[in-house]
């Protein structure tokens, strides 16, 4: 069953003046298309198809608010990569995603959803660096653990401890096994009510 059995979603925004009221506490969640960010984000809340998985990496480009609960908020953040979008769309997201973390006062932290045959890309840098810059805590979340053997997972869980030192939390994920669930479920949490 849910742990969030209220959970629903709010809208989807394209510009800063179509977000949400900035009132209760929000965690935001990003990651490359194509890391499993939707996969990751149904299992946290444990609900299928919560947030929309595609065949077709890239398809969050909105800033996409749900309702966990009273005064408390996901939020599902642009990802790209794959995505196949003009210079134009992609610099709209750099700006909508720097209004977002520069102004939520509701924000309370970020999901970063990261691939782990991939490692940190440029694009999950660019997410820290905007969450530090307005001293938001951080947790990535190695998500695709099971497609390799636990010691290659091991090996990569502690090259990615190694490149961010204490800048934030790093666990492994698996949306296919469910590993680190409820994990990811206690750092959300913990960043809501702090935010809160």
């Amino acid at each position: 069953m849910s742990k969030y059995p209220e959970a629903s979603f709010i809208k989807s925004a394209n510009a800063r003046e179509q977000f949400v009221a900035d009132a209760g506490a929000e965690v935001a969640v990003a990651g490359r298309s194509n890391a499993g960010k939707s996969s990751a984000i149904n299992v946290i809340v444990n609900r299928r198809q919560f947030a929309r998985t595609s065949k077709t990496p890239g398809r969050t480009q909105l800033v996409n608010f749900f309702s966990l609960r009273e005064g408390r908020r996901l939020v599902d953040l642009p990802g790209y990569g794959f995505a196949r979008v003009s210079d134009r769309v992609r610099e709209h997201w750099g700006e909508l995603l720097s209004d977002y973390f520069q102004e939520r006062r509701s924000l309370g932290g970020l999901l970063l959803v990261v691939d782990i045959r991939r490692r940190l890309q440029d694009y999950d840098r660019q997410m820290m660096a905007f969450a530090e810059e307005v001293d938001l805590p951080i947790h990535i979340l190695l998500t695709k653990s099971d497609k390799l053997k636990r010691g290659q997972a091991a090996t990569a869980l502690l090259e990615v401890r190694r490149e961010i030192g204490d800048r934030a939390g790093v666990q492994l994920f698996s949306a296919h096994s469910r590993q680190g669930e409820d994990e990811a479920r206690a750092v959300l949490e913990k960043m809501l009510e702090a935010s809160a």
